[in-house]
């Protein structure tokens, strides 16, 4: 398995950045082919200090191997969400890959 974490830090001039990115992940990468886990959601408050609190919403994404992640990052539909979604809404991305 193949695990492809994303953090978003959504932009503050955008009040409804963190929604209206979390649809585009919906309509956008949530059905590209090799997808075997997706979850996408905003981040949850913590009492515990080593909760990083910073970013608004955050992608979890499970692939059967690299390869196919690989694939993912070119497929048209990530292409989209990247033009329509992430350089509208997003100030700044972090992203966690493991295998």
């Amino acid at each position: 398995m193949f695990s492809h974490v994303v953090i978003f830090w959504t932009d503050p001039a955008e009040p409804d950045a963190a929604d209206e990115l979390i649809v585009g992940c919906d309509r956008h990468l949530k059905s590209i082919p090799g997808v075997l886990q997706y979850h996408v959601g905003k981040m949850t408050g913590s009492h515990r200090p080593v909760v990083d609190q910073t970013y608004q919403v955050a992608l979890n994404l499970v692939f059967p191997d690299k390869q196919t992640q690989d694939d993912y990052q070119t497929h048209p539909q990530h292409l989209e969400f990247v033009e329509k979604f992430m350089k509208r809404f997003v100030q700044k991305v972090v992203v966690y890959d493991f295998a």
